[in-house]
């Protein structure tokens, strides 16, 4: 699934209004929102999972190290959002990165896998809901580009009591997303 613009805001609109317009000050330390309204809505706190901070690609057939790295990724700001609608939340994730080239030379554009999954914490983990995002970048000869997403769609149920104290949006690059779904075995 690609993440598209909102019709009557811009990109630049959105993260300032997840941002809080001001990119000296990290996101990650921001309070939970929640509407007026609704001061027992909280909004699980944005957190890069464990793994998954960095995409790193290599030329074909080699490893992501050394000379034949072709470009890596990193994750450097989050934001969230969250509203509540009936028996649904529905949460809007920000995501800042910047897209680095390797010695094994960039291509113009590369995509970006991102991930974005509501995770009940504790003990056993459970993953509530989950979702894959892709964004493009267009790389420039300089080799260093920022990119940013905005995941509006991510909707989960209402937890139960305080069990939404436990949640956690974890978020990171998922390699496996850019990969095709194998296709299915005919039966003879």
């Amino acid at each position: 699934m690609f993440a598209s613009p909102a019709s009557s805001q811009s990109l630049g609109d959105r993260f300032k209004s997840l941002f809080g317009g001001k990119p000296e000050e990290p996101a990650q330390g921001a309070p939970p929102s929640a509407p007026e309204g609704e001061p027992d809505l909280s909004c699980p706190p944005v957190s890069i999972r464990a793994g998954a901070s960095t995409f790193a690609v290599a030329a074909p057939g080699k490893q992501p190290i050394g000379n034949d790295l072709r470009y890596q990724a990193t994750i450097t700001r989050t934001a969230r959002d969250c509203t509540r609608t009936g028996d649904q939340i529905t949460a809007r994730i920000g995501i800042q990165g910047r897209v680095i080239a390797g010695p094994a030379g960039n291509p113009p554009t590369v995509e970006i896998p991102l991930r974005v999954a509501v995770v009940q914490g504790g003990v056993q983990e459970k993953t509530i809901a989950t979702k894959v995002y892709r964004t493009t970048v267009s790389m420039a000869e300089a080799g260093s580009e920022p990119f940013s997403l905005v995941a509006e769609d991510v909707v989960y149920p209402v937890p139960p009591g305080a069990t939404g104290d436990s949640y956690i949006f974890y978020i990171g690059f998922d390699p496996q997303a850019l990969k095709p779904e194998p296709a299915a075995r005919k039966k003879k």
